[in-house]
């Protein structure tokens, strides 16, 4: 655990979600059925955090500290005119997730300086005009391992194997089949206890998203326009995670890497349709 920077500003012109200086978010009331101006609003909060993950992606080296690439992610957010949204979600100190080899998600940047062979998660949402967009990408840093190369690639298409999975009519937990089917070819730990979410004016809605098989639990029936995450966490060994003490860091229990890719869709006539692409 390194050293945690202050926390950076946001200029007073932009609106920050409600929840921002408060304990938690008031919990969300409305449906996760968007109207078509709904989602292009989402779609164009997303396709900042996906153009900052972008931007990540060419500055990420051994050498560089997870705090400076969460001040480029935070600059880039707010120059597009919006609000990093983990900046003051139930406390949490900023503007990105960054989630480094045995870290399953929600590592906090700081001082820890990234080494040829890391593999970093980047979990980037950026809220604009009242709306979330919410993804994450798993960078390799250097030259890495084959075994760790293959379970980024193969959790990249676990992400892909549940977008595939998606239509109207079909539960939400048959994502979670078809991602641990393809998961379990190789031996690979799913992790349960963290899942994909119902976003848009909430950054968390309350629908649950399961990466496993949890039938016949988590069958709420997808519906044309309801959007949500999908974000597929993978590892080389166990499930099983423990938390930091600083309240947010989730590790391996057996400190295997692990890897993750998360995308914000909407549910179509025919499938799906990604909201955060750059």
């Amino acid at each position: 655990m390194g050293s945690v920077s202050p926390r950076l500003s946001v200029p007073k012109h932009i609106k920050a979600p409600e929840y921002v200086g408060r304990p938690a978010p008031t919990p969300f009331t409305g449906t996760d059925v968007k109207t078509p101006e709904q989602i292009e609003k989402i779609r164009a909060a997303g396709k900042i955090a996906a153009g900052a993950i972008e931007m990540l992606r060419s500055e990420i080296a051994p050498g560089i500290s997870t705090d400076h690439l969460d001040r480029l992610a935070h600059d880039y957010v707010i120059d597009h005119g919006a609000y990093p949204s983990t900046l003051g979600y139930r406390g949490y100190p900023k503007s990105i997730c960054s989630s480094v080899n045995e870290i399953i998600c929600h590592g906090i940047p700081d001082d820890t300086v990234l080494e040829a062979g890391d593999i970093v998660n980047i979990d980037i949402t950026a809220y604009l005009d009242g709306f979330h967009g919410d993804l994450n990408h798993t960078i390799e840093v250097g030259d890495v391992s084959e075994d760790v190369h293959n379970l980024v690639e193969r959790t990249r298409e676990a992400l892909n194997r549940g977008l595939m999975a998606v239509a109207p009519g079909r539960a939400v937990n048959t994502i979670g089949l078809a991602i641990e089917n393809y998961a379990k070819r190789f031996g690979y730990g799913v992790v349960r206890d963290f899942t994909g979410h119902g976003v848009g004016e909430a950054f968390h809605s309350g629908l649950i998203i399961p990466h496993y098989d949890s039938a016949p639990n988590y069958a709420t029936v997808m519906e044309v326009g309801m959007v949500f995450t999908i974000e597929p966490m993978l590892t080389l060994g166990t499930h099983k995670w423990d938390m930091w003490p600083d309240g947010w860091t989730v590790s391996t229990k057996d400190k295997s890497i692990t890897a993750q890719f998360e995308h914000t869709l909407a549910v179509t006539e025919t499938g799906y349709d990604i909201l955060t692409l750059p």
